[in-house]
């Protein structure tokens, strides 16, 4: 009871130490807790420095072996190469010494053989002399036909002169310049004159004259019409002295185009053409005719039609009446699911309600 009631009078003194103590330790706990947090990071950093160390000794070592395993097979394909070159110069060599051992002996025994060579010459030589016979006998032909022509264009020219002068030809009263009474002989050129044609003029034929009908009337196309005047000839006259212009310079200047300015060229109702030529080009581009009308009351029981470019085989008819990231599994083609690669936007699935009419973020 004693020791009892010893404890219980030190109760209170025990749970003051107690106190003190605790503040004690609180008071060096947080300087003891951030010098041992500073330990424990260089310690630590320590240790990654050297692990990091040790991975890029381990990295080059591997590098190392890799780049030499990568130089052999480098310098072993060099090799090859320079192996496979250095062979094909070989046989290339050997190959063009024997083509040049036959060709020297197919030259020595065929192309410059001098018997063959002899008997190629003399054979030229005989084609040579035959083929210049033959020209020199056409070229005696061509001649002959030449000068055969050419004393038909004579003769029919002398032809042409004699009917054009037969009435120099000498009559019974009178002799002619070719039969002069001092010649023993006539001149040969009145015999040529005695057996030539006198050469008679052509008259023109006349032909019928068109006949004045009703409809010709009528359409004033008949002689009896309107007199239809030809254009004159230009007057051949001195230019007018003066400081006057040339008259093409003038004729040019007053019947030169018309020239009007946009105003007078485009016409007043060239906006409401333009409309019309606009709507009826937009009607043909358009895939169907049925306007798109989906938010009025009278279409509003109808169902849309889309067009053939956006329907698909997957959902033709989706257009409009369900979510785009709605899924249908029995419409996929494989059996698996879709895969996520990137989460869903928490923005765009709560939009209209984080953001304000003026646009800006509340």
């Amino acid at each position: 009871m004693a020791t009892l009631a010893r404890l219980q009078a030190r109760s209170g003194f025990v749970g003051n130490q107690y106190y003190f103590r605790n503040s004690v330790v609180d008071a060096f706990r947080k300087k003891e807790n951030h010098a041992a947090v500073k330990i424990q990071s260089w310690f630590r950093g320590c240790q990654v420095r050297a692990y990091i160390r040790h991975l890029h000794r381990i990295a080059t070592i591997i590098q190392k072996w890799w780049r030499g395993y990568l130089g052999r097979k480098h310098y072993q394909l060099l090799v090859e190469v320079a192996y496979y070159t250095m062979k094909m110069d070989l046989y290339n060599a050997m190959a063009v010494r024997i083509q040049r051992r036959w060709r020297a002996y197919k030259v020595r025994k065929y192309c410059f053989n001098y018997f063959c060579f002899k008997e190629y010459l003399q054979a030229v030589s005989e084609a040579n002399d035959t083929i210049r016979e033959v020209l020199q006998e056409f070229a005696e032909i061509q001649e002959s036909e030449e000068k055969k022509a050419k004393l038909e264009r004579e003769e029919k020219q002398r032809e042409k002169e004699a009917r054009k002068m037969h009435h120099l030809l000498s009559t019974k009263q009178i002799p002619g310049i070719y039969n002069s009474p001092f010649r023993k002989e006539p001149d040969p050129w009145e015999l040529q004159l005695q057996k030539a044609k006198p050469l008679v003029s052509r008259r023109r034929r006349v032909g019928p004259k068109p006949s004045a009908g009703l409809a010709n009337w009528l359409a004033c196309t008949s002689a009896r019409s309107f007199p239809q005047s030809d254009i004159l000839p230009p007057i051949d006259r001195k230019p007018c002295q003066g400081p006057f212009r040339n008259i093409s310079e003038v004729l040019e200047q007053r019947y030169k185009p018309l020239e009007p300015t946009l105003r007078v060229a485009q016409p007043v109702d060239e906006i409401k053409r333009a409309r019309e030529e606009f709507r009826r080009q937009e009607w043909v581009r358009n895939i169907t005719d049925k306007m798109f009308l989906p938010f009025s009351s009278y279409h509003k029981k109808e169902k849309y039609m889309p067009s053939m470019l956006s329907s698909s085989k997957y959902d033709p008819s989706s257009c409009g009446k369900q979510d785009f990231r709605s899924e249908d599994p029995r419409k996929w083609i494989c059996d698996k699911d879709f895969q996520t690669v990137l989460p869903s936007f928490d923005l765009f699935s709560k939009y209209g309600k984080l953001y304000s009419k003026a646009g800006q973020i509340v």
